[in-house]
This record gives C-alpha cells, structure tokens and sequence, in this order.
C-alpha cells in the first residue's frame, strides 16, 4: 500500500518544503519554550536573548523583548531553517510519514545533543544557559515532530491542462484553409 509516502519532487521543491517545516517547526518550538519559561517564572524571550548573547555577551540579561530578541529570533529561524532544508534534502527516497516522522524526531534530538552537550558549552558558555533539560528536549521532539511533516509542503501534480479534441481540431483546419 503506497498511502501516505512522500511524492516525487525536485530538489528545490523538497529544499524550500523544507525550509517552510523547519521554519513552522521552530516558530513552535520557540513558543513551547516561552511558555515553559513563563512557567518557571522568567521572561518569555529569554531563548532568543540567550542565544543572542552568543555573538553579543552583554545580550544575556537583557529582559524582554528588545533588538537582542530580534537577532535571537533570527538566528533561530536562520538556523534552524536551514537545517530543515538540509533534512528534506536528505531524506531522498519516499517513505511512510510514520517512518519519517521518526527519523526526523531524531533529527530534532540529535541536533539538541549537538548543540547543547557539546556547540553551546564550548563556543558560548552563556548560551549554554539555553539548556531548560526537559522543556528543551521536548521543544527538539516538537521540531523534529513538524519537520517531518514537510512532504505537506511539496507542490501537488496538477494533470496539464488540455484543449478539447474539438478545438485542437478547428485550430488545425483554420491553419489549413488557403490564403486569398
């Protein structure tokens, strides 16, 4: 049974399918984050100010939402779409949206270790303050839930269009009538 595979599409189809569920996917993650930092009793935008404060230390303690939380946010989005480009293109042959739904969860957590456990501590130690443990997990497994979703943004087959046998008929013997 071929329900629910991924259809055949070129490579920038798949690359900017990509792009738009890595971008949906980490817009959600950012919101699971703010709300779990809400929760804990901190400010909303503290993710997006923390990872800015990767290329700006005096970011890091900044409150609420400033030009510190615009560069964070962009750099979440950056990043993260790209890396949901990279993904669609990896993800070559079709397969079951169970199956790459999966795959992509695990994406989602192998990029969380990458960049938690060992990008974060050694290049940005504030940034590593990111690390919300469970909430940060869980916002990876949602990225990676919508990133597997990205077939859904694929362009459809549209049959072409095609003139009726009657039309292509009177086109034809219109061309074959003699000129005067």
């Amino acid at each position: 049974m071929t329900l629910g595979l991924q259809p055949a599409a070129g490579r920038l189809d798949r690359a900017l399918a990509g792009l738009q569920a890595g971008t949906v996917g980490v817009l959600s993650m950012l919101l699971w984050l703010g709300l779990c930092w809400i929760w804990r009793r901190e400010d909303f935008w503290s993710s997006p100010n923390l990872l800015a404060s990767a290329f700006h230390p005096s970011y890091a303690y900044r409150i609420g939402f400033e030009w510190a939380t615009v560069f964070g946010l962009s750099l979440y989005i950056a990043l993260y779409g790209l890396l949901g480009t990279l993904f669609a293109l990896a993800a070559g042959r079709p397969m079951s949206r169970l199956r790459l739904s999966l795959i992509a969860m695990t994406f989602g957590l192998g990029w969380y270790w990458v960049t938690y456990h060992w990008l974060w501590r050694a290049a940005a130690p504030l940034a590593a303050l990111l690390e919300g443990g469970r909430s940060a997990v869980m916002g990876h497994l949602v990225y990676g839930a919508l990133l597997g979703r990205f077939p859904r943004y694929l362009p459809h087959a549209t049959a072409p269009e095609t003139a009726p046998a009657a039309v292509e008929r009177a086109a034809e013997v219109s061309s074959e009538a003699p000129a005067d």
